[in-house]
């Protein structure tokens, strides 16, 4: 009953997210249509015929960051509505979440710059009291408690998988267990903040932390991994 009325909360949120996708979608189509139209230019009369030349400078320059401005804050809804999803394992007890699913999927697809921005402004949004951290929580105290560290890994792993997806793709390398491996390194990331920061807020040995916020979680990772890797490498911007 709280987490539903945690996701009721978080209903303001995703309609304010929605409203920007919708706008900025709607603009950045504005602005393709306008290069189209004015990508020729009529520069003089010669002979009775009209001289038209390609603009230098197109009219949608702005276009690209635009357009990733978008998916980031996408991406952050996401993360953020992932923290209520969840998907019972028959073969474990914990079910599976799917914010670090979309994690990878922002930093793969979005890239260092994009991903990782899209994961702090997630985490600016739970700082700031909405309810957007697993469980309906919120507040500086669960990025300072014993989970806090799974958020900042949030940010570091989206950075990094995002570095290496650019590396990877002007090698022209890219996919689906290139995309499997950096992925994977994520995850790790993820989880190598989470049991620190854990063992510090409970003060508890590295073995309980990998019993705790470890052990039960692999199997879904695997899973998460595996399909958002598969997406990766058959969709991009």
């Amino acid at each position: 009953m709280s987490q539903f009325q945690s996701l009721l909360h978080l209903l303001p949120f995703i309609r304010v997210m929605l409203i920007f996708l919708f706008q900025g979608t709607k603009a950045l189509t504005g602005w393709q249509e306008t290069k189209k139209e004015k990508s020729l230019v009529k520069v003089k009369m010669t002979r009775g015929k009209s001289v038209h030349i390609k603009h230098s400078q197109p009219y949608s320059s702005h276009t690209p960051e635009l357009r990733m401005m978008v998916f980031a804050s996408l991406f952050a809804a996401l993360t953020a509505a992932g923290a209520y999803i969840q998907i019972p394992m028959p073969f474990s007890p914990v079910p599976v979440t799917l914010q670090v699913f979309f994690v990878l999927l922002a930093g793969s697809i979005l890239k260092s710059k994009w991903g990782s921005l899209s994961m702090i402004v997630y985490t600016l949004l739970g700082i700031a009291g909405l309810p957007v951290f697993a469980g309906g929580s919120s507040g500086i105290g669960v990025l300072l408690g014993p989970t806090g560290g799974y958020i900042v890994g949030f940010i570091l792993a989206a950075y990094v998988i995002g570095k290496l997806s650019e590396k990877t793709e002007n090698a022209a390398k890219s996919s689906l267990i290139i995309n499997a491996l950096n992925m994977s390194l994520g995850v790790l990331i993820i989880y190598a903040c989470g049991i620190s920061q854990l063992m510090l807020a409970a003060k508890i040995g590295p073995g309980a932390a990998l019993t705790l916020g470890v052990i039960p979680f692999l199997p879904g990772e695997i899973i998460k991994t595996a399909i958002a890797a598969y997406i990766a490498s058959t969709h991009e911007l």
